[in-house]
């Protein structure tokens, strides 16, 4: 989730190292998830919308971010995978040392940042940062999010503020990448380690259903979270080994993936009452449908999806870096909204401030911290052979 240009030496890595229809699906992710922690604290069925458009409709953008949390998980196991595959020719000969380094880099140091700003924020007393549940402590909260269990740890004592929340889908995912290239070079065969993956993914509904009775525990447990991871590394080995498949495939699988994505998010109540657990399965396939119709797409040439959603792409360049400080935007925009009367006719309103504020602290983010701290980083800890090619990498990690 980088926004590196990819470099100029290498023409065939500089074409995959962006991909317009992932972005693009990045940013539909995240913009969901940003709406969700507005509609908590602005529910948009509560403004002058609901005039125009059906309450229902408003109230599934509002309140889908947890779906878009498991389209991102997808889309990791994809990029991640896929990028492994084009360095080293196959999972089985990954290159431990260069995968975790990569992972570091990338991770690291916006996560320390916002440890340490929440840490401060917290030691002030400041409204919204404090953490203040019982059986709840700063040094534990912050074990949690460095030892890779914030998860684990909420869903003990209860949710934490908003700001420590959204890190609980990075102790799944970097818990799964810590153990994925080991996986990878125990297996030695490809066709192990699909069946291993793939009895991971299928087992979705039933981890996710298992769980039942700690609402926190279920939405946050690591098996469903890594078994969505799994599905989109089995897309990436798929697409590595699939041979251009003609056009009118290419289009069966992105019209397939947003006819499912469409009634797993807008229509999820529907589906949950039809499916039950399996519509987070039906979710996660449907991304995939989508990841590989974007990346056979992207194997004919440049092309760039729908013309005038170039902002939207934007997002998704920047998902990382806005997922970690959206809630500071969301929080300071919801204070100024309850000082200036806290009218909910006019809640949709503030969305328009919102938006682009989260943007923009996410551009910020970007450009001064994990841009510059990442390429320092890959420089020192790759190989002067990996480290020259770092950019291009950087572009889909």
């Amino acid at each position: 989730m980088q926004t590196v240009p990819a470099s100029s030496g290498n023409a065939v890595e500089a074409t995959r190292a962006r991909n317009p229809g992932i972005d693009l699906l990045r940013g539909l992710a995240i913009v969901l998830v940003v709406l969700n922690h507005l509609g908590l604290r602005i529910p948009l069925k509560q403004s002058a919308l609901a005039d125009v458009l059906p309450p229902w409709l408003l109230s599934r953008l509002n309140y889908n971010g947890y779906e878009a949390v498991f389209v991102f998980f997808v889309i990791s196991g994809f990029l991640i995978a896929g990028n492994a595959l084009r360095r080293r020719g196959s999972l089985e000969r990954i290159d431990l040392r260069a995968f975790y380094a990569r992972r570091f880099a990338r991770i690291v140091p916006c996560l320390l940042a916002l440890i340490l700003v929440l840490s401060v924020l917290h030691l002030l007393g400041v409204q919204d940062y404090v953490i203040h549940r019982e059986g709840q402590s700063l040094p534990r909260a912050i074990v949690a999010a460095l030892g890779l269990h914030l998860n684990w740890y909420e869903g003990r004592t209860g949710y934490l503020p908003g700001n420590w929340d959204v890190l609980w889908s990075l102790s799944i995912e970097e818990v799964f990448y810590i153990g994925f290239p080991l996986v990878c070079l125990a297996t030695r065969r490809r066709g192990v380690l699909m069946l291993v993956l793939g009895a991971l993914a299928l087992s979705m509904p039933w981890t996710h259903a298992a769980l039942r009775g700690n609402e926190i525990w279920q939405e946050k447990a690591y098996l469903p979270g890594m078994s969505a991871i799994a599905i989109g590394v089995l897309g990436a080995l798929l697409a590595a080994h699939w041979r251009l498949p003609p056009r009118r495939t290419s289009g069966l699988l992105g019209w397939l993936g947003a006819v499912g994505l469409i009634a797993a998010t807008i229509f999820g109540a529907a589906m949950w009452q039809l499916l039950r657990d399996g519509y987070l399965l039906l979710l996660a396939v449907s991304a995939l449908c989508l990841l590989l119709a974007c990346e056979q797409r992207q194997r004919r040439g440049p092309w760039q999806p729908w013309r005038g959603l170039g902002w939207l792409r934007s997002w998704g360049r920047l998902s990382y870096e806005i997922y970690l400080s959206h809630m500071f935007v969301v929080f300071a925009v919801v204070r100024i909204f309850r000082l200036a009367g806290g009218d909910p006719r006019w809640g949709h309103l503030w969305y328009l401030l919102a938006l682009p504020l989260c943007w923009l602290l996410g551009k910020a983010v970007e450009r001064w911290l994990s841009l510059p701290c990442e390429r320092w980083l890959r420089a020192r800890l790759l190989r002067p052979r990996t480290a020259a090619a770092a950019p291009v990498a950087m572009a889909v990690d």
